[in-house]
């Protein structure tokens, strides 16, 4: 039996802080400009979201929460699936949250390098996290609530077909629009990390 993995009383308490103060903030400027994010939360609030988090029924999720926070990708909620009772986490830092940065796609890009090869991979990461990496289709969801990735880039999920090959799929914005592009697997830059998604 896998055992869950939770946070100090200290540690919790700071982590529900920090993404009360960013909800209220994001809420509040969304509001008055874009208003994507704003539309997503018209059915709930923080005292419910907050209720849902320290509910002991979320198990590893806010363990995976803050890691994605300790890692710099300032978590935050962008929706709510009504089927499934569950909040929707994107990383919404302003860049590629800055420690993921430096990875090659996955393990199998990392381990063909012969030489320089990355201390980590971003399927992999995100997996010991328990988050995953997001879509391209989030990725530009994503770029609806605000401006991201302006000098940076993320890796997202490549599709099979894609990756049998060798390549991988990455975004960013530039002149103030949305590209996606590819590289090999193997390739990673200090400027390109990953964004990821996660359902409480």
């Amino acid at each position: 039996m896998t055992k869950i993995k939770l946070l100090l009383p200290q540690q919790q308490e700071e982590l529900l802080s920090t993404l009360k103060t960013r909800f209220e903030k994001n809420y509040s400027d969304n509001q008055k400009g874009l208003s994507a994010i704003a539309e997503g939360r018209r059915n709930f609030s923080w005292i419910a979201l907050q209720t849902r988090l320290n509910s002991g029924q979320v198990g590893d999720k806010l363990w995976s929460l803050y890691e994605m926070e300790k890692t710099g990708g300032e978590p935050d909620v962008v929706g709510y699936d009504d089927k499934t009772g569950e909040y929707i986490f994107y990383d919404c830092s302003p860049e590629s949250p800055h420690g993921r940065r430096s990875v090659c796609y996955d393990r199998e890009g990392q381990e063909s390098r012969k030489e320089h090869r990355p201390e980590n991979n971003a399927v992999d990461m995100a997996a010991s996290m328990g988050i995953e990496l997001l879509t391209e289709d989030e990725y530009r969801e994503l770029q609806m609530f605000g401006i991201f990735d302006i000098k940076t880039s993320s890796w997202v999920k490549t599709p099979p077909v894609i990756r049998k090959l060798g390549g991988a799929l990455f975004c960013d914005r530039r002149y103030n629009h949305v590209f996606m592009y590819h590289n090999g697997a193997q390739s990673y830059y200090a400027a390109r990390g990953f964004r990821a998604s996660l359902r409480v």
